[in-house]
């Protein structure tokens, strides 16, 4: 690893944190270098600190400790995460015999200098504790696969050097601090404290330097295993196992099943599902496949920080081959077996303790799939990121660390501890709020106004969303307009044409391979033509046709596969329209195609409710863009709508408002919500017709 300090970097921080004590620009300055490393770090892992002096409200200078706050991500954290300490105060608190996990966060809110900051972190007293002005730690790959061994001492030694000391794993909080404290009091000129299954703390008087020592001994710890490993073979292939024919295929097919698998009846009643995040490189792949698979996924983590994001352990699945059910069956019965080990895991650990604890889901987050890869389950798509990141490294890190000698990971009761330690569940927050957190929609026609409103609610609700369109220019602008309103994540695009089933098929497998599967269908892709029967051209009525009838039947037949696979049910919404049942002259090959579309949806109700799945449809009318996405039908309909009625744009929506009963105006978001209605199953209700127009007495259904 290289040292990437820069003193004309470093300086525009400064300048670029005017108003703030300088050693802070400079601190955030080295954790942005640290976390932009993933080797070091991943997703809020690691903390630094710096201490300073800064002025009260009775403008008197007092010691103080900038140090990283909770929920902040040391790749993009500000001064504003950096909650600001009474130094002394806090190392007042060393003489004290013991402190509760609760009291130490009450004593650590109650002297910061804002309250309004986040809150520190739980390795705040350590900080406060070692004298220096900067420190870094880090969670390095490199330092774990050398602390996670038998043979550690020896190997910690060999690595790093003499000027390191090396202190047991103890949970984070107050009993660390101490131990670190009275470590470094007998060991005043070491450099760097490594803590075993936990990481680096490196330190210096100056910001460079606490920095460098971290690029120091992780370098040293990288170069030693590289030379450990050198020209040795660290994999056996399993020949009876072999990359899947068709990996897309098989990608997709093996997510339906761990998603079906996954899916659970939560503490409300409600089923829970999850979002799925792929890694197919080609070393997990090879990891995979090898006979030191099975024993990567149950020899435990690099460091307990990562149980509350991947479980304790992980699930291996020796090849997809075969047909649906045999996988999916097979996927199952893994679940199965797991949580059956998670809850002995768990009474165990209670027994032992004999303290009483809510018991977490039980269900695995990261599976390792033999010619596949890794496939990483969270609630939400970040979740699930964060889950296949923490699992990519690990494997990694293990393929390297058999270079040393035997993997050890801390046992079971310590890693229970941190799983079950409250202070480290309010990091992953509150969950299940919104009520399609886990979900995955498909919108199609994904380029239009219409789908605006509809992503936007989908997304507002919690939904992962695939918009597809096949007018790559459209789609990129819908996509724009969504991701300045709500996460950029949950957003995906896809150029697709409806009319073509096999697209839709491959498509369809697509969406499986970005989220997971797929829970909510809206066929949304619509055209228009004018033109009276008598003058209606044969080419254009079936162009209509293609769009606007055969690309919602595609829809519906490719994802009833979906559905049967995953086995949780799932909604599919039509959007149909007002003039199915009050169509308008010269508007016949757009009535008529609808028309056939909202008949087929009906049968789809009769034949997928045997899945749980439900086919309703919406009809709206009279929906006109909105800011720069346009509707494709009016930019179609409105000119020739416009001069039979002698109106311009805003008469022409006026004439709409004023023809329904409500005189009110219909938006895509409306459109919108009476999709995350259908799809939140509010109501047992399949093969229904919802008017969205503000009430058309001709377009009632009947």
């Amino acid at each position: 690893m290289l040292s990437l300090y820069n003193d004309e970097e470093a300086g525009k921080y400064i300048q670029r944190y005017t108003g703030y004590p300088e050693d802070l620009a400079l601190r955030i300055y080295t954790s942005h270098l640290l976390g932009r490393e993933g080797e070091l770090v991943l997703h809020g892992g690691g903390n630094t600190s710096v201490k300073s002096r800064v002025r009260d409200i009775f403008g008197n200078e007092n010691d103080v400790l900038f140090v990283k706050g909770s929920g902040w991500d040391l790749a993009t954290i500000e001064p504003q995460g950096f909650p600001c300490l009474d130094l002394e105060y806090l190392r007042r608190l060393r003489v004290l015999d013991g402190m509760s996990d609760e009291e130490m966060v009450n004593q650590l809110r109650t002297h910061m200098m804002d309250a309004s900051s986040p809150d520190p972190s739980v390795e705040t007293l350590l900080h406060a504790y070692l004298p220096h002005k900067f420190i870094d730690h880090t969670h390095a790959d490199s330092i774990l696969m050398l602390t996670n061994q038998k043979d550690h001492e020896k190997l910690i030694k060999e690595a790093l050097g003499d000027r390191i000391a090396v202190l047991e794993f103890i949970m984070p909080g107050f009993p660390l601090a101490k131990a670190v404290y009275e470590l470094y009091e007998k060991n005043p000129d070491v450099e760097a404290i490594v803590l075993l299954n936990h990481g680096l703390f490196t330190f210096g008087d100056d910001a460079r330097s606490s920095y460098e020592r971290t690029v120091k001994y992780v370098t040293l710890a990288e170069e030693y295993i590289a030379s450990k490993a050198k020209d040795r073979t660290l994999l056996t292939k399993r020949t009876e196992l072999q990359v899947p024919s068709n990996r897309a295929q098989a990608i997709s097919m093996t997510c339906q099943a761990v998603r079906g698998a996954l899916a659970h009846t939560g503490s409300d009643g409600k089923l829970k599902r999850f979002i799925l995040e792929v890694r197919e490189s080609g070393d997990l792949i090879e990891a995979s496949l090898s006979k030191e698979a099975p024993e990567f996924c149950v020899s435990g983590l690099m460091t307990p920080d990562h149980v509350i994001r991947t479980k304790g352990r992980y699930v291996y699945v020796d090849g997809v081959d075969g047909d649906d059910e045999t996988n999916s069956q097979k996927i199952r019965l893994l679940v199965e077996r797991f949580k059956k080990e998670y809850n002995d895991y768990f009474d165990s650990c209670v027994r032992e303790k004999g303290a009483e604890r809510k018991r977490l889901d039980p269900y695995p987050r990261v599976f390792l799939v033999a010619g596949v890869g890794i496939i990483a389950a969270g609630n939400t798509r970040k979740a699930a990121k964060i889950a296949a990141d923490l699992a990519e490294h690990t494997i990694r890190a293990k393929v390297k660390a058999k270079a040393l000698g035997e993997y050890v990971a801390l046992p079971d009761h310590m890693l229970f501890d941190m799983e079950y330690w409250s202070l480290e569940q309010k990091k992953l927050g509150k969950s299940g709020g919104l009520p399609l957190q886990g979900q995955a929609a498909f919108v199609s026609g994904g380029g239009g106004a219409m789908a605006v409103g509809i992503g936007d609610r989908l997304l507002a609700a919690g939904a992962a969303v695939v918009l597809a369109d096949i007018n790559a220019e459209r789609l990129n602008r819908v996509k724009k307009v969504l991701s300045a309103k709500h996460n950029p994540l949950n957003i995906e695009t896809l150029v697709m044409d409806v009319t073509d089933y096999g697209a839709v098929e491959a498509g369809l497998d697509r969406v499986c391979c970005l989220f997971g599967g797929i829970d909510v269908v809206v066929p949304n892709a619509g055209i228009a033509h004018v033109a009276e029967i008598e003058h209606l051209e044969a080419d254009k009525l079936e162009e209509v046709m293609s769009v606007n009838f055969l690309g919602v039947f595609n829809l519906i037949k490719a994802a009833a596969g979906i559905f049967r696979r995953q086995g949780t049910g799932g909604n599919i919404v039509v959007n149909s329209s007002k003039n199915v049942f009050d169509p308008g002259p010269a508007f016949g090959a757009y009535s008529a195609s609808k028309a056939a579309a909202h008949q087929i949806s009906k049968i789809a109700a009769l034949e997928l409710a045997s899945m749980g799945v439900k086919v309703n449809m919406i009809n709206a009318d009279a929906v006109f863009g909105s800011g720069e996405i346009s509707s494709g039908l009016w930019d179609v309909v409105g000119p020739d709508r416009m001069k039979a009625r002698g109106l311009d744009p805003e008469g022409l929506r006026q004439y709409y408002r004023e023809r329904n009963l409500l005189k009110a105006e219909v938006f895509a978001e409306h459109v919108g919500n009476a999709v995350v209605f259908f799809a939140t199953d509010q109501t047992p209700t399949t093969g229904a017709t919802l008017p969205v127009d503000g009430g058309i007495p001709a377009a009632f259904p009947r």
